[in-house]
């Protein structure tokens, strides 16, 4: 990434979804940028950067403009500049679309902001609505993206601070209906390695949370309420944490991991220059379903197993749906325990994803799967013609 830049890089988005035309590039910020991220469409064209030069800086994509060379093209203008912080400013999330244009950062300093919109028609304005002070270097954050009224707003920060005294790198946020402050409600304690990327699945109707790390190996978690008789009243949620996944197949770093819009497939990339998906089948066991390498070349090499060894999950989406949820994908993968003849996937034991595509299966046992036809076969009678006077 150069230096201030905010690049939109048309080969490698065109290599996953197809034809893309170069949009726009702009120098935004005078130091690296970390990160960017959109708001919901809803908000508009909206996205926000942060960068290593203490600042965070809020854009919107706009059409026509006062002078003729810019009237009917769409271009971004620079709305705000968020300047409160001392130090890097090291990640920006924008909250979930049901508590309004809200925008969450953190930095080096430990501290993490959140900043508010009040009118939406005006992106110039901003408002500082929260500190917390996290008293650790903060390297990520994550909202809980849960809408339901019976969880209360919650954020995730990570931290990747080596110092030997910061034991738990991974802390949970909650707001508090009555101090209207955000207080420290959990701390998952296991996590002693610097996070790089910490990421809540999409909820769901599911009354537990879940919650994915992204350190010197993969780990899922998931976050259970405790029964309300049991906590405070009007206190924090106290919470069952759990420890569902663990995986270390990168064998290095891992720098990212993200949902598809349904919660049920991970993506994460490490330093072995790979995306890896897991889901979890039907016994809640998780299992690496595929490997996508960026430069295209084929997964040489057997199989890896990740710390949780389980059965394989059933049906799996395609790449492309995992990443983005829809259900329109040009490629379905079809399930990876043998189906029952006669059952509902039987029909999908065709339907492979060409090797391009998914270079290689985290499990070698399952290249030679054979899926049996349905050993029904139904024939279709011909219709017998009704007498000319009878009938409609």
């Amino acid at each position: 990434m150069d230096f201030g830049e905010v690049p939109m890089k048309p080969e490698m988005m065109a290599a996953a979804y197809g034809s893309l035309k170069y949009s726009f590039h702009f120098y935004t910020h005078s130091g690296s940028v970390w990160r960017v991220t959109w708001a919901h469409p809803e908000f508009g064209q909206v996205l926000a950067s942060c960068s290593f030069d203490r600042t965070a800086v809020v854009w919107e994509e706009i059409v026509g403009e006062s002078n003729d060379k810019l009237r009917g093209q769409s271009h971004w203008v620079k709305r705000t500049t968020l300047v409160d912080s001392r130090t890097s400013v090291t990640d920006v999330k924008f909250a979930p679309k049901h508590m309004g244009l809200m925008l969450a950062t953190c930095s080096a300093d430990g501290v993490v902001r959140i900043y508010e919109a009040p009118d939406v028609m005006n992106l110039s304005q901003w408002s500082l609505q929260h500190e917390i002070s996290c008293k650790l270097s903060c390297s990520c954050i994550s909202w809980n993206p849960s809408s339901s009224r019976a969880h209360s707003p919650m954020i995730a920060v990570g931290s990747d601070d080596n110092s030997p005294n910061i034991l738990a790198k991974v802390q949970i946020y909650e707001y508090n209906e009555n101090t209207r402050k955000y207080a420290k409600a959990e701390t998952l304690m296991t996590v002693t390695d610097p996070v790089h990327d910490i990421a809540f699945a999409p909820n769901l109707g599911r009354s537990f949370h879940i919650l994915a790390v992204a350190t010197k190996d993969v780990r899922i978690f998931t976050l259970k309420p405790v029964r309300k008789e049991l906590t405070t009243s009007g206190g924090l949620t106290k919470f069952e944490i759990q420890i569902v996944a663990q995986f270390d197949n990168h064998n290095s770093q891992v720098w990212r991991v993200s949902w598809n819009i349904t919660g049920t497939v991970l993506a994460s990339s490490g330093d072995d220059g790979c995306v890896r998906l897991w889901k979890a089948n039907y016994m809640d066991n998780w299992k690496c379903t595929g490997i996508l390498k960026g430069n295209g070349s084929p997964v040489s090499g057997s199989s890896q197993q990740g710390m949780f060894n389980a059965s394989l999950g059933s049906a799996n989406t395609s790449l492309q749906n995992s990443l983005n949820g829809s259900a329109a994908g040009r490629y379905f993968f079809p399930p990876l325990d043998s189906p029952r003849a006669g059952s509902r996937w039987s029909s999908y034991a065709q339907l492979l994803p060409p090797p391009p595509l998914i270079e290689h299966s985290c499990d070698a046992d399952t290249a030679n799967l054979q899926y049996p036809h349905p050993s029904r076969r139904y024939i279709s009678q011909p219709l017998n013609l009704l007498p000319e006077n009878e009938g409609v």
